[in-house]
């Protein structure tokens, strides 16, 4: 029910999903009878029917709903619902495009954290020029210590590991500048502990090397990952903006347009965030996945996906093992 869009996207998505999997079965929950309306709006078959579950839930968690009052006052939920069958067996995970503090503070309060994990966090994926990067925090902690970053490094090399087959992803740390003096207190002490871990530490990287440089991972605190997020997407609009409007300037700019479809094309699906949709809610006992709240079908179905390779890998229980082992020789 969450999201900019509601049952128009997340229903044409699990309809996509369905028929990808063959073995897949989902369970939708929300209010029943919208939710059924939206099925019988579309041409679903019945063999993907016949996999998909309805719960209803009475309440809906609104998008700027503090996190605190969706946890104390929406027990009968859509997202405390979801949330309630992972915990409960019923699903092997959970995929939202609801408010992301609510379905932190929910999923965390439900299925508890990985022993020796303080805080969870946020794990995307962007594009880059070649290929992608993982990312975290994304968000979810502003203020973070030292040995916080550690756990973040930790829990997305894993599940890179786990994810893409690579035996040692490479690892950066955010910062101001890729010499050691630079940073802040906590980043040069994250660096320290960076070094003295398993992880294939290759030291600081800058804003730049989002997206041009070759590190899998990189790892900075919520309020840095956010903005780099944030911004990364506005950016992508506004060259889209631009480039419609200089190619619809005149009649030879249309023609230029029409002749450079191919290479925007190409371009268009190099760079296509919605490829890239679905944040990981690391450190949680059970797989959680965020979908942004703006995504359309094709976005939605990516996050599903996600959930799909996540629980598929065995992610959470790679990430049991890998996260004592590290830490004590980084200690």
């Amino acid at each position: 029910m969450g999201g900019d869009y509601g049952l128009d996207v997340t229903i044409p998505a699990v309809q996509k999903v369905l028929d990808a999997h063959r073995s897949l079965r989902l369970v939708v929950v929300g209010d029943a009878d919208k939710i059924s309306r939206a099925i019988d709006s579309l041409n679903i078959s019945s063999s993907s029917i016949s996999r998909l579950e309805i719960i209803h839930a009475s309440q809906i968690v609104a998008m700027d709903e503090p996190p605190a009052s969706a946890l104390r006052g929406k027990k009968d939920s859509s997202m405390r619902i979801a949330i309630n069958s992972v915990k409960d067996g019923k699903a092997d995970a959970c995929v939202s495009a609801g408010n992301t503090g609510a379905l932190m503070a929910t999923a965390r309060f439900v299925l508890k954290t990985l022993p020796s994990i303080d805080r969870p966090a946020i794990m995307g994926t962007l594009p880059r020029r070649q290929g992608h990067v993982h990312m975290l925090d994304l968000g979810a902690n502003v203020d973070v210590t030292p040995e916080m970053l550690l756990q973040f490094g930790i829990m997305g090399s894993t599940l890179v590991k786990q994810l893409e087959s690579k035996a040692s992803p490479t690892v950066g740390l955010l910062n101001v500048g890729v010499e050691d003096i630079k940073g802040n207190t906590i980043i040069r002490e994250a660096a320290e502990l960076f070094r003295s871990s398993d992880l294939n530490y290759q030291g600081f990287v800058e804003g730049d090397d989002i997206f041009n440089g070759n590190v899998d991972l990189i790892v900075c605190d919520g309020f840095s990952g956010n903005v780099a997020l944030k911004t990364s997407e506005g950016l992508a609009q506004m060259v889209s903006a631009i480039m419609r409007e200089e190619f619809g300037r005149s009649f030879l700019t249309r023609i230029a347009g029409l002749l450079s479809i191919p290479i925007l094309k190409s371009m268009k699906k190099r760079v296509d965030h919605r490829r890239y949709n679905g944040a990981s809610l690391l450190g949680l006992r059970k797989t959680v996945v965020k979908s942004h709240g703006g995504a359309d079908v094709l976005g939605f179905s990516k996050a599903i996906e996600v959930a799909i390779a996540e629980v598929k890998s065995d992610v959470i229980d790679h990430l049991e093992v890998a996260l004592s082992k590290p830490l004590e020789s980084a200690s």
